[in-house]
C-alpha cells in the first residue's frame, strides 16, 4: 500500500483552487470547483469521460486561463505575476503529458537537455551529463538516449517523458494518464516508479489517471469530478463508500474490487528484510 504522507506536511496546501470555472464557448466545464493538493501527497483525479480531468491540470500549470476563480500554486496567484517572476515558479513544475509529448526530431537525450539549455543556463555538455542522470532515474539504460522517440516501447517513452519532466529538478510533478497504454507489469513498475522518487526527492504529485490499480497502489487521496466540480477528495477507502452511483459503479465494480484485493493482499505482505 502507499506510503502516507507525513503528518507535518500532510495540512499545507501546495495548490489552491478556488471557484474555478472554465468553459469552451458555451459548454462550461468547471463551475465553482475547489480543490486543494496537499504538499508531499501524491492526489489522483478521477472522473467520467468529459469531467475536464486534463483541462483542471492545464488550468493549473498555466495551460488553459480560466473564466473565473483563482488558482494558487506556493501561495502565489500566479495569473497575478508579471511573465519573468510567473517563469521561475513554472519551472518548479515537471509536467508529463499524454502520449509523452516529445518532440519526434530530437533524441531521447536531446529531448531532456531542451529545458536545461533553454531555462536552466546549462551549456550542451553540461545539459548532457545531467540528462543522463535524469534518465537513470526515470529508470532508462544510457543507450536509450540516443534513440529517437519513435525507436522507443510505449514504456519507455513513458520513462523518457518522465525524465524530461524531471529535467529542472521540480517541486510538483503533474502527469496526464502516465499508464495508459501499458500492459499491466509495465504499469506497476512505473507506478511504483513514482512512489520512489515522491519519496526521495520530496515531491508532490498532481495523477490524472483512470487506473483504478494506481490509485489504490500509490495515491494518498483521491478526488473525484462531477457535476463540473470536485464531488469529493478523500483516502480512497472513504471515496469508494462515497453515495454516488458513478463512484458505486467505477471502485464497486468487478475492476475496482479487483484492484482493492490486490492492494489488501499487497500490504499483508510482509516486507522482505535482508540479512544484517
Amino acid at each position: 500500500m502507499v506510503t502516507p504522507v507525513r503528518e507535518d506536511r500532510a495540512t499545507e496546501a501546495i495548490i489552491d483552487v478556488r471557484g474555478l470555472r472554465n468553459q469552451f464557448g458555451p459548454q462550461v466545464v468547471h463551475d465553482q470547483l475547489d480543490l486543494q493538493v496537499r504538499r508531499g501527497e501524491i492526489l489522483g483525479v478521477v472522473g467520467g469521460s468529459g469531467t475536464g480531468k486534463s483541462v483542471l491540470l492545464r488550468s493549473i500549470v498555466g495551460l488553459q486561463r480560466p473564466a473565473a476563480g483563482q488558482v494558487k500554486v506556493f501561495g502565489q496567484d500566479l495569473s497575478a505575476l508579471s511573465t519573468d517572476a510567473r517563469s521561475q515558479y513554472e519551472r518548479r513544475f515537471g509536467v508529463l503529458f499524454q502520449q509523452g509529448a516529445l518532440f519526434s526530431s530530437l533524441t531521447v537525450l536531446e529531448n531532456i537537455a531542451l529545458p536545461l539549455t533553454e531555462y536552466g543556463g546549462l551549456d550542451a555538455d553540461e545539459a548532457r551529463g545531467v540528462s543522463a542522470m535524469k534518465l537513470a532515474l526515470a529508470g532508462l539504460p544510457i543507450a536509450a538516449g540516443d534513440k529517437y522517440p519513435a525507436e522507443l516501447s510505449g514504456g519507455m517513452i513513458k520513462r523518457a517523458a518522465l525524465a524530461r519532466a524531471l529535467a529542472l529538478d521540480p517541486d510538483i510533478l503533474f502527469l496526464d494518464e502516465p499508464t495508459a497504454g501499458l500492459d499491466p507489469i509495465s504499469a506497476a513498475a512505473f507506478d511504483r516508479l513514482i512512489l520512489t522518487l515522491r519519496d526521495a526527492l520530496g515531491l508532490t504529485v498532481f495523477l490524472v489517471t483512470h487506473d483504478l490499480d494506481t490509485l489504490y497502489a500509490i495515491c494518498d487521496r483521491v478526488a473525484v469530478l462531477s457535476a463540473k466540480r470536485v464531488l469529493v477528495a478523500d483516502r480512497i477507502e472513504a471515496v469508494a463508500a462515497f453515495d454516488d452511483p458513478w463512484i458505486q459503479q467505477y471502485f464497486q465494480g468487478p475492476r475496482g474490487r479487483a484492484a482493492s484485493q490486490a492492494a489488501l493482499r499487497a500490504s499483508a505482505t510482509p516486507t522482505h528484510q535482508g540479512n544484517a
